[in-house]
Parts: C-alpha cells; sequence; structure tokens
C-alpha cells in the first residue's frame, strides 16, 4: 500500500499510512519499506519527513544496509541537502552503482560539477547512461558545452536523452548549426527531438528553419504534434506572420482538444496579436477556462503593438481586479501602450505605480518612458532621463532618443546623440542613416558625405529590405536585389505587367 501510494504520488498518504500502522498495529517495517518512504520523500520534496525517515532507520538498525543507504543518500540528493548526502555515502561500508549515481546526480543537478566530476572519475565502472546525461546536463546548464561534448563522445552508450540534451545545449548557446548537425545523425528520433530542434531554430530567431522542420516533422513522422511542438512553433509564425498556418495550428489544436489549455491559449493569444489579428487574439483569451499572468500579459502587449493603447489599459485594469499581480513583463506592455498610444501622462503614472506593485524598474522599462517621450517629442525630458537612469544606456535607448529626434527634425541633438551610440553601437546602420537623411533634408551634402565615410570605416553597410509572404501554408522571403528565388521569373513577369498597367492608368488619369 506505501508503494501504491508513491506510485500514484500520494506523498503525503505514504507517511500517513506508515505512522497509522506502526502506532495501531504491530507493524514492523523493512529494508523496503525504508527504500520506498525515502523514495517518496525525495520525490515530495518532504525535508523533515526525510530526517524522521532517517531517525527511524538508525533506530531500528537499518543504517548498515545497502539498499537504505543509497536510497538516502538519493533522497538528501533530490532535497539538495548534498553535505547531508556526502557524509552519509562517506559513511557507507558497501557501496554500488547506484550509490554512486545518485550522488554524483545530486552534485551535478546542484550545479557543484568539480565534485561531481571529481566522483565521476573515481569510478571504475561507468557505464551507465543516466551517469552520463547527469554530468552532461550540469554541463550544458553552466554553458561549459565543451566539456558536455567531451563526456558525450567517451559514453560507450547513448540514449535518445544524450543527444535531445546536447541539441537543447548548443541551441541555448547559439550554436544551432552544431545542434542541428546532431539532430541530422542521430540514430533514433523522436519527439522530444524534434520539439528541442523546433524551439531552438525559434529561440534563434530563424523561423524560416523551424517552419520548415515542422513542415518535415508532418510529413515524416510516425507521431503527431502534441502540445510542446504547438508551443515551439507558434513563435516562429508570429515572427513570420504567417496566420494562415497559424490558424491551422488552432484548428490542430482544437481537434486534439488542447486548444484550452493555458500554454497553448497562451501562444495563439501572442500569435494572433502579432500577425495583426487582435480580435482573434481576444477571442482566445475570452474563451480561457483558467488564465494565468502570462495570458493577461500576452493580450495587453498585443493590444500594445496593435495601436490599441486604451484597450491595453482597460486590460490591465481587468487584470489587477481580478486579483492578478503584475509583474516585470506587464509594466512593459503598460509602457508600450502608453507609448504608440502617446498617452504621456498615463505612462509616467504607471512607471512611477511600478513601486506600489514592488516592482523596480529595469532598463527595459525606462527604454519604453525613452521612447513614450521621444514620440510626443519631449526630447529634453528623455535626455535627462537617461542621463539619471541608474543603468548605462544601451544602444536600443540611444537609437530610440536618435529617431526621435529624427521625428522631431532636432539635428543638433541628433549628432550629440550618434557620437554616443557609435561608441556602444557602431554597427548599427540605422543610426547613420537617420542623422544622413536629416542632413540631406536640409542639403549638408558634405556632412551626408561625411556620414558615409564614417560608415566605411566602421565598416557598416546598410541593410538590405526584404519582405514575406504566405502562400498555401509556404513563407517565401525576398529579399532586395535577389534574384535566387526559384519562381523569379514568374515574379519579375507579373510584376513587369503590374508596372505596365499602372503606367496606363496614370496616363489615363493625367
Amino acid at each position: 500500500m506505501i508503494k501504491a501510494h508513491l506510485d500514484m504520488r500520494q506523498f503525503d498518504q505514504c507517511f500517513t499510512l506508515y505512522r497509522d500502522l506502526r502506532r495501531e498495529s504491530c507493524f514492523l517495517p523493512n529494508n523496503f519499506t525504508f527504500t520506498t518512504l525515502a523514495k517518496s520523500c525525495g520525490l515530495g520534496m518532504a525535508f523533515w519527513e526525510g530526517l524522521g525517515v532517517h531517525c527511524q532507520v538508525l533506530k531500528i538498525g537499518f543504517c548498515l544496509d545497502l539498499y537504505v543507504s543509497t536510497a538516502l543518500v538519493d533522497m538528501y540528493a533530490k532535497l539538495g541537502m548534498m553535505g547531508c548526502a556526502g557524509k552519509l555515502f562517506d559513511e557507507m561500508t558497501e557501496r554500488s552503482i547506484v550509490s554512486w549515481t545518485a550522488l554524483i546526480c545530486g552534485y551535478a543537478k546542484s550545479g557543484d560539477l568539480n565534485h561531481a566530476r571529481k566522483l565521476f572519475d573515481q569510478m571504475t565502472e561507468r557505464k551507465d547512461p543516466v551517469l552520463y546525461n547527469a554530468m552532461i546536463d550540469g554541463y550544458v546548464k553552466l554553458g561549459d558545452m565543451d566539456s558536455a561534448r567531451s563526456l558525450f563522445n567517451e559514453m560507450p552508450e547513448r540514449n535518445v536523452i544524450s543527444w535531445s540534451c546536447m541539441i537543447h545545449g548548443y541551441c541555448n548557446s547559439g550554436d544551432v548549426g552544431s545542434a542541428r548537425y546532431l539532430f541530422d545523425v542521430m540514430p533514433g528520433k523522436n519527439l522530444i527531438s524534434w520539439n528541442t530542434m523546433i524551439g531552438g531554430y525559434c529561440q534563434n530567431k530563424q523561423p524560416h528553419e523551424a517552419l520548415k522542420l515542422f513542415h518535415e516533422l508532418q510529413s515524416s513522422m510516425p507521431y503527431e504534434p502534441n502540445d510542446v511542438t504547438i508551443v515551439s512553433i507558434l513563435p516562429a509564425i508570429a515572427d513570420l506572420g504567417a496566420l494562415d498556418l497559424g490558424g491551422w495550428i488552432h484548428q490542430f489544436a482544437r481537434r486534439k482538444k488542447l486548444d484550452k489549455a493555458t500554454n497553448i491559449c497562451t501562444a495563439l493569444i501572442d500569435m494572433y496579436a502579432k500577425c495583426g489579428e487582435i480580435e482573434e487574439a481576444k477571442s482566445v483569451f475570452d474563451e480561457m477556462p483558467e488564465k494565468e499572468r502570462a495570458s493577461w500579459n500576452a493580450l495587453i502587449n498585443g493590444f500594445a503593438i496593435n495601436g490599441c493603447a486604451k484597450e491595453a489599459l482597460k486590460m490591465f485594469e481587468e487584470m489587477q481586479s481580478k486579483g492578478v499581480k503584475p509583474n516585470d513583463i506587464t509594466m512593459i506592455g503598460v509602457l508600450s501602450a502608453c507609448s504608440h498610444g502617446g498617452l504621456v501622462d498615463e505612462g509616467k503614472r504607471w512607471f512611477k505605480a511600478m513601486e506600489d506593485f514592488s516592482l523596480t524598474p529595469k532598463i527595459e522599462h525606462y527604454g519604453c518612458v525613452v521612447d513614450m517621450l521621444g514620440r510626443a517629442g519631449c526630447l529634453e525630458e528623455a535626455e535627462t532621463l537617461i542621463n539619471s537612469m541608474p543603468y548605462e544606456a544601451n544602444g536600443i535607448i540611444m537609437s530610440s532618443l536618435l529617431f526621435a529626434c529624427g521625428f522631431s527634425k532636432d539635428v543638433t541633438r541628433a549628432e550629440r546623440i550618434l557620437k554616443k551610440v557609435v561608441n556602444t553601437e557602431p554597427s548599427i546602420d540605422g543610426n547613420y542613416v537617420l542623422l544622413r537623411n536629416l542632413y540631406a533634408a536640409e542639403k549638408r551634402w558634405r556632412d551626408v558625405e561625411e556620414i558615409k565615410g564614417l560608415m566605411r570605416r566602421n565598416g557598416v553597410k546598410k541593410e538590405v529590405g526584404c519582405s514575406v509572404i504566405e502562400v498555401g501554408n509556404r513563407v517565401s522571403e525576398f529579399v532586395s536585389g535577389d534574384r535566387v528565388h526559384p519562381n523569379w521569373e514568374a515574379v519579375r513577369s507579373v510584376i513587369e505587367q503590374l508596372w505596365m498597367h499602372m503606367r496606363r492608368q496614370s496616363n489615363y488619369s493625367s
């Protein structure tokens, strides 16, 4: 019965039953009883119960039992009490591979890779993939992919967890090429592997590759996409504005009865909002059976980026009335809405109110306020705020102020700001182009040439324009001046016909 409660993850019931048996019957526990109770304590993060179990082990006399001692080491490791786990391990008269694995995995999970690696190197028999996977996962979390790859290469037997962990690590470190190489050569993929790689592409701002892999998943996998796949691919759809594919994903989620899951609904809200379908995003939000803070944030940010400032603030007030406490992301959405809606007084008020929510403004919040003041033409106030920030102004904030100078045609301030921007972010082409255009508007051609020279000296090239269009659930990207598109000739022919038609219409109207 104790084991049955454990299998059902009813950890409290394990201890209640054990106490009742000890108090009301002549029940005498054995080593199996204590290994089960110790495992329950570790999985249930039951600190005090774990200490009680250890005391019972000492009292009844099972402290020298290999299985019980190993279970206690594993319990303390899962509770994060590595000092107790290490002390107990050192006192063991007999150790098994499971004992070593429990302690090493505990050190690796807690981030103490030095102790973990020292014990790992002391082991004479290291064939268990669980042990290697724990070490690799520890190095991945620390961002040490060289050590992780070294262990991965020496593994006597790899499983899908080993491959997926390495793929995840490379994606987190930005080395998508290495991640894709491992993904392509791994002998047996499962849905977790596909989801990891798709999510990695989205995480590294490669939505085209994410969509390609998603289409490959649909055509070649024996599995159907699950909730993790949907949450992984929706950001890529949002970045590309692939609304038709996003709608298909929504219908798929409905067919699989996944459309009520909070994380999927939140991802759908974000996708619809970024594709410009804010009413559809609101509809998904309204139909959610349970809303979490991330769901409110997604809709508030969605209203903000679609220029619906008043609606965003209304949702923010409704969020507070429901007892949902805002966080940093919420306030970025609120301040962004005020910025896009020109609600300067409202924005200032909510920026000051962050203290009431026990939130300390971060540099992103200051950036929103600077952008809001710049759009409203309050350049002096924006620059004063930048100088008074408790943070060093980054390139994004300085570029925001620079663009505000361009909008207000304040050439003198723009010149001063550009000098600061060049020192922090010398490679952003838009900053140079903006000041160059201001000079050109005033016919200051010598200054225009000077900006061009500065761009050359700093190795800055103007970013090539591109556009994206979705046709038949396929997304095509067109880059200015590029003729490598497979349907280029057909596209060129249609453009020429349109151009001729426009010229005829122009001649008729004149």
